[in-house]
């Protein structure tokens, strides 16, 4: 009985997160979406690599 709650709770839990990924993909972090196109910096138009911010900290152009 212990083991059908818990895989119960578990492919509820799989369902509650593939409703979320379909009605938020923006939600995402930038590393799990799929893009493609490869992303740029809004300010300066380098490519951006990895997670972090791009070095120009918004003060280009």
């Amino acid at each position: 009985m212990l083991v059908k709650t818990i895989i119960l709770f578990l492919a509820l839990m799989v369902l509650v997160a593939l409703i979320g990924r379909a009605l938020f993909p923006t939600a995402l972090p930038r590393v799990m979406q799929k893009r493609k196109a490869v992303p740029v910096c809004n300010k300066c138009g380098r490519h951006l690599i990895g997670t972090k911010s791009c070095d120009c900290g918004g003060k280009a152009r």
